[in-house]
């Protein structure tokens, strides 16, 4: 009776691991999917997109650092929240026909949450700019969205 115990729970571990290996390059390619979807809105000055990708909840967070300032939002509604702050850009930006590539260093999926760290490379006919990103994403409703954004030059 033990050995049979032992051999189907051995079993289910096998079964229950290879559907987690089998999972884990869906979700990576579902992440690496908002995180471009949310960039191209971004330049491409589409506000609905843009949203779209976020999570619309009071712990999203934005931030840029170059060498001249750095810039935070957190939240997503109110006067300070990140729907509000971008609503000057996303009506006053022309879109940017710029090329972006990214070299991804990490991702981590937890359960529903999620960390991706990696270089954006954005190109366009003046500049070549490579920044450090860093995404974290929730899990909400089957769908992954943004909650944190931290970018550096």
């Amino acid at each position: 009776m033990k050995t049979r115990t032992k051999t189907i729970l051995l079993t289910f571990i096998a079964c229950l691991l290879r559907l987690l290996c089998w999972l884990q390059p869906n979700e990576i390619a579902a992440i690496k999917e908002v995180i471009a979807k949310e960039s191209d809105a971004f330049f491409g000055v589409n506000k609905q997109g843009w949203a779209d990708c976020w999570l619309h909840a009071p712990h999203v967070y934005w931030s840029y650092s170059d060498s001249t300032a750095t810039s935070f939002v957190q939240g997503w509604d109110g006067d300070e929240g990140l729907y509000k702050n971008f609503e000057n850009y996303f009506r006053t930006s022309k879109p940017q026909k710029a090329t972006v590539t990214r070299d991804w260093i990490d991702i981590k999926v937890y359960g529903n949450g999620a960390y991706a760290r990696f270089f954006q490379n954005l190109k366009d006919e003046i500049d070549h700019d490579v920044t450090s990103e860093v995404r974290v994403l929730e899990k909400k409703d089957g769908k992954w969205k943004m909650i944190f954004v931290w970018s550096d030059c």
